[in-house]
């Protein structure tokens, strides 16, 4: 800082620069979150992450929300949290969203829907080839901790956790492929596809950014339950054996 003027140096407005794009990025990967829990992360005070909530806050970047109740902690106030906002996500995706778009309806126009979809899966063997040798390797109820971390890398700021109901599920809380998915949603229908193939259980994609929605967000079967629907019989076939049977 400046003691003069008070204004940042060119090095210091480049550090604030930076150290804001963390925090939209943790909040992009990790919203709602509170300040509190932005600030632990990143090691500022109360006082910094307030100065960057601002203003990102300023910049439609982010945007605020109350905690519900399984959020709060006492009967003190709710905490407010943040979470990203479409202008935000925006920031982060490529920019060749345009230049996409325009060659998928190239291969439309041309070639029809199914060469997209062939396309689709053609983009998503890459992630399948590199993972499929390992899932093999892997214990079961491991694989989409594996398949979450994989994706991260490629850019998807993915996690993964347990539901009530034994399965588990799979949330993308970035996709560098939005908003050409969004005109092409051949891309997430391979991508789930290849989801079922290497976790090698049922999985239903719920919700979608492509879709509008905030979080892509994947359910994944129990590999116990989907074992135990292939041992079972169905009911009708034994019903139509015993009156074969009893002719």
């Amino acid at each position: 800082m400046d003691t003069k003027n008070g204004d940042l140096k060119h090095g210091d407005i480049g550090a604030e620069r930076g150290t804001r794009a963390r925090v939209a990025r943790l909040i992009l990967e990790h919203g709602p979150v509170t300040a509190a829990a932005l600030g632990e992360r990143l090691g500022l005070t109360p006082a910094a992450v307030r100065r960057h909530l601002d203003a990102l806050l300023a910049d439609g970047m982010i945007e605020p929300r109350t905690a519900g109740p399984y959020g709060r902690r006492g009967r003190g106030r709710p905490a407010k949290m943040f979470t990203i906002t479409d202008a935000g996500r925006s920031a982060f995706v490529h920019a060749y969203d345009d230049l996409a778009g325009s060659a998928l309806r190239f291969l439309a126009e041309r070639m029809g829907g199914e060469a997209v979809s062939e396309f689709a899966r053609a983009q998503v063997s890459g992630l399948v080839g590199m993972l499929e040798a390992v899932m093999r390797e892997v214990p079961a109820e491991q694989r989409i901790r594996v398949l979450a971390e994989a994706l991260s890398a490629e850019g998807y700021a993915a996690s993964a956790s347990k539901t009530g109901s034994g399965g588990e599920q799979l949330c993308q809380h970035h996709c560098p492929v939005a908003h050409v998915a969004a005109a092409f949603p051949q891309l997430c229908e391979a991508e789930t596809e290849a989801f079922a193939r290497l976790l090698g259980t049922p999985v239903q994609r719920l919700a979608t950014i492509a879709n509008g929605d905030g979080v892509c967000t994947t359910h994944v079967s129990s590999h116990a339950l989907a074992e135990r629907r292939v041992r079972v019989p169905e009911p009708s076939t034994s019903i139509s054996t015993s009156k074969e049977s009893g002719r």
